[in-house]
């Protein structure tokens, strides 16, 4: 009887066995009748990859197929990462799962290591988002943004304020060395020999939008604007400064303030013209901005200071030209393009004065005496 019973187990066994193998078999058929278009998806295998490791993740990932053309993480977070030197596929990947923008790290790395592309992860900038599935963040990170700083320099500011700008926008480089550089007369460029011996970079700093290799120094981030106001200052430029019987120099000085002046492009050749009919009279230029300029940084931190005191306009400086005759010693800001044009091309007129209008247009009245000066005020 118990040989019997042995006999009767065994075959019960056998039977299981053979149920579970065909239920193995049916669930697996479907897997592996579509292998091939499996690995096809997959993308071609990095070259590197020895015999073991490929077979591994080509099943690993065939098994995550479906995970691979999701979302990674979450949909919301939209990030731009920097990829720093030395930091490894590895690393990458940890900190974007960190962010959200990866919930599966492990499928992310094989599947990098898979296509090589870990080896491909170059240092730049990469912007991100947890919307994008394994493959598209994959190809992302293939494609490095050049790592530049730009910074945009608004027309008439003064060096202070763009020394700051770009000190605010680079890591290593610091305010006061820009300050430094800019402080110094320059040299080497076709309007230099124009430039007094003891005159600073004021007015020769380009206003533009620039673009800056990270690690560049004080000197280069200078060198830049200078370079784009020398490639500005065209022959036509000099010759209608010249036109006007005025210097490179007073000319830049005063398109400086013609900058600070004028709001919209179409009165600064009107705004040029005044000041230059009261230069060659003698007048005094009486321009708020020089005034401005003189009095610098106020307690908040701000500059070009706002409703200026009849005590700010008897301010003793060669810069205040309520008190001084002509032009001041050198520009008060840097000017752009057109307000460089204005100088060089003024209208032809009679005025002498100009006031801003009450309407809050930025447009101005002119007038040619002081009477009709006075009944430009506002009421």
């Amino acid at each position: 009887m118990p040989a019997k019973r042995n006999r009767v187990s065994i075959l019960l066994v056998l039977i299981l066995s053979s149920l579970v193998c065909l239920c193995i078999v049916w669930l697996t058929s479907g897997f592996i009748l579509g292998w091939p278009s499996m690995i096809r998806q997959l993308g071609e295998p990095s070259t590197g990859l020895g015999t073991t490791e490929r077979v591994y993740l080509t099943v690993y990932l065939a098994l995550h197929q479906k995970d691979l053309d999701s979302s990674a993480g979450d949909p919301a977070q939209e990030i731009e990462i920097l990829v720093e030197e030395g930091e490894s596929a590895s690393v990458v990947v940890e900190r974007l799962q960190a962010v959200g923008l990866v919930h599966n790290a492990e499928l992310l790395r094989n599947y990098l290591r898979y296509r090589g592309i870990d080896r491909e992860i170059e240092i730049g900038r990469y912007p991100l988002s947890g919307s994008m599935s394994i493959r598209q963040l994959a190809e992302q990170l293939r494609a490095a943004e050049t790592l530049e700083i730009r910074v945009t320099i608004p027309e008439g500011w003064r060096k202070e304020q763009i020394a700051s700008q770009i000190a605010a926008d680079f890591p290593d480089l610091t305010e006061e060395a820009l300050l430094a550089v800019m402080a110094s007369r320059p040299m080497g460029y076709f309007f230099s020999d124009f430039v007094p011996e003891n005159a600073s970079c004021e007015g020769f700093l380009f206003p533009d939008t620039y673009s800056f290799d990270p690690e560049s120094s004080a000197e280069e981030v200078v060198a830049a604007m200078l370079t784009n106001f020398d490639a500005r200052l065209t022959e036509e430029l000099v010759i209608g400064f010249l036109a006007q019987e005025i210097s490179i120099y007073d000319a830049v000085t005063l398109a400086s303030i013609v900058e600070r002046e004028a709001v919209l492009n179409d009165e600064r050749p009107l705004i040029a013209a005044v000041f230059l009919n009261r230069l060659e009279l003698g007048m005094k230029l009486e321009t708020d901005p020089t005034v401005q300029y003189a009095l610098g940084q106020q307690e908040d931190g701000t500059w070009w200071k706002q409703a200026l005191s009849y005590d700010d306009l008897a301010f003793v400086s060669p810069y205040n030209t309520y008190e001084i005759t002509g032009l001041p010693p050198g520009p008060i800001s840097n000017p752009g393009l057109e307000s460089l044009q204005a100088v060089a091309n003024p209208e032809e007129t009679p005025f002498l004065y100009f006031r801003a209008r009450c309407d809050g247009s930025g447009r101005h009245s002119f007038a040619t005496t002081y009477e009709e000066h006075l009944q430009n005020a506002c009421p």
